[in-house]
């Protein structure tokens, strides 16, 4: 992931995960995300079933902040982002969520250039 052309963070084999947050979340939602994804069953085990944490896997985390999550495009043609945290609410969640999954992680509300290598066909939506 890079900001302004400068690579700010990477990882390997792992979870990219794009993190917004609503208006009203809070500690808890922030905990219970972390927590869910952390428990995550999501990677091959021998018999190639999902049922591998990224912990079991030695699988790393990157989070990046993504208000754009909560665009509500149902009425005209141009988003609305009303649900998204204004950011003195998001950031602090954010970094919440970071810590508890010793994520690496971006430079919260910047422009990011995001490169993925998607090894399968796996992408969830959670919701806390």
């Amino acid at each position: 992931m890079s900001v302004g052309g400068e690579e700010v963070a990477r990882i390997g084999p792992g979870l990219l995960v794009l993190l917004g947050v609503r208006r009203g979340d809070g500690a808890a939602e922030a905990d219970r995300i972390a927590a869910k994804l952390l428990a995550l069953r999501v990677f091959e085990d021998a018999e190639g079933k999902m049922n591998l944490s990224v912990g079991d896997v030695g699988g790393e985390v990157l989070v990046v902040s993504q208000f754009t999550l909560y665009g509500d495009a149902r009425k005209g043609n141009r988003p609305s982002f009303v649900d998204a945290a204004p950011p003195e609410e998001a950031e602090p969640l954010y970094e919440r969520v970071r810590a508890a999954t010793s994520a690496a992680g971006g430079v919260f509300g910047a422009r990011m250039a995001v490169a993925l290598v998607n090894d399968g066909p796996v992408t969830l939506l959670l919701e806390a």
